[in-house]
């Protein structure tokens, strides 16, 4: 019988919803049943969200990750508990107190002792510090814990899958940004993560133009001749199903995303806007690319309903779910190349074939 995932889930920004999307995740028994669920935070900041929002859903607290049992909510203690929390309110206290438990949790991580995290929302101003200028998780998480490899933003719900060429950059600096060889690295990222993360053998994607109407033959920028399409044509010639570049305007609207395994967008807004009206409830952040896995649910810290019982939980639910379906299908992915069968020689005598099994 496997051993149950751990899953570290880190309380993000506290006096955002992250506590209240956790706690409401685990109101369902079946949640903690799952997998071992390890919250990196405070059980006293915990315990105040519990209340504000009347939530039923019991911890323990502990200490140490390898503490945790499955079939219930821990609570590993790694921030200080007089952090002070102000419900809607952004802060600096805040904001290290995220850093903590990211910084704790990834430890952790390196030790062997969770196999996969979520990250509740952040601040990405808050959190900023001497240790962490980063626009933002996905960068962060490279750096600490890539391991040399390079991350994938990809935004997920069910069969939809957007992936992003340039994510937190200015747009002013996004056409300077795009070059063939970057386009070409992120699809290779993109379709070995299809393929091993999601289990698709040949995934077929499709790509964006950076221009309104894929530029229109030059008349609305050069990009798409010049950059886009002359990386597609390289990457297709290696045996890579790759499309496009299509109009980024109708491409959702007419519904031909759902022909694709995976869709690549040049830029954050371009990718990211027409995912969360599609799939906003449920959606959910994967860093792709990276030994480690993360995911994060598609919603940011929501401060204006901090507290008042409204957030939903569903899209974290979805980023546990997806987190623990990614583990899984990365060990089956290793399992069937762990020992693979040997060729086999056939060796032609007369009228007959005789398999030669001692050849190597």
């Amino acid at each position: 019988m496997s051993k149950p995932i751990r899953v570290g889930i880190t309380h993000g920004d506290i006096n955002g919803i992250g506590y209240e999307v956790i706690l409401k995740a685990f109101e369902d028994p079946a949640m903690a049943e799952l997998c071992i669920p390890i919250v990196y935070g405070s059980p006293k900041v915990a315990a105040y969200h519990r209340k504000a929002i009347d939530s039923p859903t019991a911890f323990s607290i502990i200490n140490s990750a390898d503490e945790a049992h499955g079939g219930r909510l821990n609570i590993l203690a790694c921030v200080d508990d007089e952090v002070k929390v102000e419900l809607g309110k952004p802060s600096e206290e805040a904001g290290k107190a995220a850093l903590d438990a990211l910084e704790r949790a990834l430890a952790d991580y390196r030790e062997g002792l969770v196999d996969l995290l979520v990250t509740a929302p952040i601040n990405k101003n808050t959190i900023q510090a001497d240790n962490f200028h980063f626009p933002g998780h996905t960068e962060y998480i490279e750096e600490r814990a890539g391991e040399g490899q390079k991350a994938l933003m990809i935004l997920m719900q069910g069969d939809l899958r957007v992936a992003l060429v340039t994510g937190h950059l200015p747009l002013k600096e996004v056409s300077a940004a795009i070059t063939k060889e970057l386009i070409q690295e992120k699809l290779s990222i993109f379709a070995q993560s299809l393929r091993t993360d999601f289990g698709i053998g040949k995934p077929r994607i499709a790509v964006l133009s950076l221009n309104p109407h894929a530029g229109d033959g030059g008349l609305i920028g050069t990009e798409e001749q010049e950059v886009i399409i002359p990386a597609l044509e390289e990457m297709k010639a290696g045996g890579m199903f790759c499309y496009g570049p299509y109009p980024a305007d109708g491409f959702f609207g007419s519904g031909m995303f759902q022909k694709f395994d995976g869709i690549l967008a040049m830029y954050h807004d371009q990718g990211l806007a027409p995912f969360k009206a599609l799939a906003m409830e449920e959606g959910v952040n994967y860093t792709a690319g990276l030994p480690i896995i993360r995911t994060s649910p598609a919603h940011g810290t929501a401060y204006d309903i901090a507290g008042k019982g409204m957030a939903s939980p569903a899209s974290l639910r979805q980023a546990i779910y997806a987190a623990i379906d990614i583990c899984r299908n990365r060990k089956a992915d290793e399992e069937s190349l762990r020992n693979p069968l040997r060729k086999q020689y056939h060796e032609k005598r007369d009228d007959s074939h005789k398999l030669k099994l001692t050849e190597e």
